[in-house]
């Protein structure tokens, strides 16, 4: 099953690549990870990013996309919010904003949020959407 992040906060293109490239840097996550694309506006050159989607799996890849993605909201300057989304409307929100600041203690329970909502996805478990 396939989940699906989106980014909000200005820069929503560029998050998504760099968060693409951060991404397939993963082990677990080589192969998984596909652009998802709305065909170009007229008048512009190419298509435009608009959500990356992620393929998960057993293995772990759910620990995996969750961890890699709060490392790579932690290393974010400004403002950048993204949203991971199960098919059947589940959801998770990070802020960088929100993130960077919090401690150690603090971010492992947010991991473990999106880790919940992830495997789900995988197919382990029901649960809701954290708060």
């Amino acid at each position: 099953m396939d989940v699906t992040l989106t980014a909000a906060g200005g820069q929503e293109a560029d998050e998504l690549r760099s968060l693409r490239t951060w991404l397939t840097d993963v082990d677990e996550l080589r192969g998984r990870v596909t652009s998802v694309e709305s065909p170009p506006v007229p008048g512009t050159l190419g298509p435009v990013l608009d959500a990356l989607a992620v393929a998960l799996g057993p293995g772990g890849v759910a620990t995996a996309l969750a961890t890699a993605v709060i490392s790579w909201i932690r290393q974010r300057r400004g403002e950048v919010t993204l949203k991971i989304s199960r098919p059947d409307g589940a959801s998770v929100e990070i802020s960088g904003k929100r993130v960077q600041g919090l401690d150690d203690r603090t971010i492992r329970a947010l991991l473990a949020d999106a880790i919940r909502i992830l495997e789900a996805a995988e197919g382990t478990g029901e649960v809701e959407s954290p708060r």
